[in-house]
């Protein structure tokens, strides 16, 4: 099998998931260990997972990732330390927009500084500081400085989309919801002027001269560090990385020997759509074994990976940035905001040779016109994560940007995020009709939605996932934590699936999002699968719509691809005897509006009443 790569002392290791071993017997003949598997092999695929013994007539989908690899005990700064030893001069980090590149004993060194300066600024060890800006240098360090000096990070969202009166109010309910004393941004991004939204929450800043403040509204709040121009009543982050003495160095490095890995490190707040967002809380442990688990599934050594993902979001931060730490690959930011021809351009001037994106990132690049003309083919595998990713994307993905192997993920923020992970030599079908395998020390099982009972395998219900990697807690809401974490531990993900019993996972629909017409359930993933088959059809999402008779009905939101048209006909003649069961009575083009996606696209969803390509909105009901 040409999937296994020799090591040495008789070792080989699988390429597609390096925790699997050969190991040799006498005369250099390898034997496959039981607990092992390659997926390129005709071997049986349950060996993924400890299955549950089954019951005559009875199957429950109940599934267990199996593991021969422990779950590691480290900090995220013992991570970091580790790698900056192993790898010294090989490069970490590089920030192709800014035209920074580090290696690990630089980042380390940079690290040290950081965390040293935030100690000595009088920050402490359970403090809370907020990084708010897009995927810049300072960014990632902030992340690694603050764990190292047991500072919880709070990740803030930067979503341009929203109207500066909610972004306000949201910010101001951020930083007063976990008492944040200090918040790391730039002076503005684009449109967004961070400095001034902060000043008009907290207009002591302005008398503010060494950079240190009180203020009425939020009281915890003490200074704002700044990543670029230096202004009034901040302080500098260059002041920072100066000012921490050889005391403050020495206090650093006696914190290592007394945080725990089970401490809090990381607060990032979810969606705020059925209410106030919720800030959720996840450990050392959570993240590190995360990203660890994540890297061997995915088959990192050393990997050169393009990284358009926002840093805000745990698909950049820690399967990212944590990654970068545990497997020692080399990660390259295209651009501070979201930019298609960017990431192109460094994948190939980078020499890239693995890609995260969500499938609305990937359906961007293949989108750009002039695709042909970069040179792609260093490029190896992708990983993507948020959505399905279509099937006629993931055919693109080969042929047209060298993408051979495609690993699909699944996972929330709750989760640290992975619970599914794919293999990468999955062959098509799972990797375009499920979203991966259960990870290594998880479980995971599919409940009947109203009577909370298991159902048999291969029954759609809402997804319970109980692991290493659930989040300690909503910070201070105990209430909305009991209502996703049962006291056994199991999460709730408000999402509808289904399990196999080789530990796969397909994904139906959110329970929130799913639509009842008339009585009749409905799963918008299943409209949405069949309309990206169309051959005019770039991206489509399916949402309800308010109905007086049936109480909801059907709308797809169509992205058609640049310079084609789609008429009523087409659309309603191509679902003909397709969509049966979601509607056959009145079809038609509503209306032409425009839904643009926010400044990192993950999905059609973030509505918008400006900027983007043509959308056609249908009714299909």
């Amino acid at each position: 099998c040409k999937n296994w790569i020799p090591q040495a002392d008789n070792v080989k290791i699988c390429r597609s998931a390096p925790e699997r071993v050969l190991s040799s017997a006498p005369k250099n003949s390898f034997q496959l260990f039981p607990s092992c598997i390659c997926s390129c092999l005709s071997l049986n695929r349950s060996l993924h997972v400890d299955s549950p013994p089954l019951v005559p007539g009875q199957s429950f989908s109940y599934v267990h990732g199996a593991s021969s690899v422990s779950l590691l005990g480290q900090t995220v700064g013992q991570s970091l330390q580790a790698a900056a030893d192993r790898w010294p001069h090989r490069e970490a980090l590089v920030f192709v927009q800014d035209g920074v590149r580090k290696t690990f004993s630089q980042f380390q060194e940079d690290v040290d500084q950081a965390a040293a300066g935030l100690l000595a600024l009088g920050l402490k060890r359970g403090d809370r500081l907020g990084v708010w800006g897009p995927n810049t240098y300072h960014w990632i360090l902030f992340q690694f400085a603050t764990a190292k000096a047991g500072i919880i990070l709070v990740k803030m969202s930067v979503n341009k989309l929203k109207e500066p009166a909610y972004q306000l109010k949201e910010l101001e309910f951020t930083l007063g919801k976990v008492q944040c004393k200090a918040v790391v941004c730039p002076t503005q991004f684009k449109t967004q002027r961070f400095c001034d939204m902060l000043r008009q929450i907290c207009p002591e800043m302005d008398t503010a001269e060494s950079g240190v403040f009180r203020s009425s509204r939020l009281p915890d709040l003490r200074m704002v560090i700044v990543t670029d121009s230096r202004q009034t009543g901040t302080v500098h982050v260059e002041d920072v990385m100066q000012a921490g003495s050889r005391q403050h160095h020495q206090e650093l490095q006696d914190l290592q020997t007394k945080l725990s890995f089970d401490d809090p490190i990381n607060i990032q707040f979810t969606s705020g759509t059925t209410g106030s967002p919720k800030g959720a809380t996840l450990s050392h442990h959570n993240i590190v074994n995360n990203a660890y688990f994540v890297g061997l599934r995915l088959g990192f050594n050393w990997k050169v990976t393009c990284v358009p993902v926002p840093l805000y979001h745990c698909i950049g931060s820690v399967i990212g940035g944590m990654c970068m730490a545990l497997h020692g690959i080399t990660l390259v930011f295209p651009s501070a905001g979201y930019d298609s021809r960017a990431n192109l351009e460094a994948i190939q001037n980078e020499r890239c040779n693995f890609l995260y994106g969500t499938p609305t990132m990937y359906i961007d690049m293949l989108g750009q016109p002039d695709l042909h003309n970069y040179d792609l083919s260093s490029v190896e595998s992708g990983f993507t994560g948020g959505s399905l990713c279509p099937p006629e994307v993931m055919r693109k993905l080969k042929t047209d940007m060298n993408v051979k192997d495609m690993i699909v993920s699944y996972g929330t923020t709750e989760n640290s995020p992975a619970a599914f992970v794919g293999f990468p030599r999955d062959n098509e079908e799972l990797k375009t009709e499920t979203v991966g395998c259960i990870l290594n020390h998880a479980e995971a099982k599919v409940v009947d939605v109203s009577s909370g009972e298991v159902v048999p395998l291969g029954d759609p219900g809402e997804l319970l996932i109980r692991a290493y990697s659930v989040m300690l807690e909503y910070w201070d809401d105990p209430d909305k934590t009991s209502e996703a974490i049962a006291k056994d531990r199991w999460y709730r993900t408000g999402d509808i699936a289904s399990l196999d019993r080789f530990g796969y996972c397909r994904i139906v629909g959110r329970i929130k999002d799913m639509i009842i017409r008339g009585g009749e359930n409905i799963y918008p993933a299943e409209i949405e699968k069949f309309l990206h088959t169309h051959p005019n059809v770039q991206e489509a999402q399916v949402i309800g719509v308010r109905d007086e008779r049936l109480g909801e009905q059907v709308c797809a939101c169509i992205r058609l691809k640049e310079g084609l048209d789609c008429s009523r006909e087409e659309i309603r003649d191509f679902c003909k005897g397709q969509v049966r069961q979601k509607g056959t009575g009145h079809w038609g083009i509503e209306h032409k509006i425009v839904i643009p996606l926010n400044g990192y696209p993950t999905g059609l969803k973030s509505f918008h009443p400006d900027g983007y390509p043509r959308w056609l909105s249908i009714p299909l009901g």
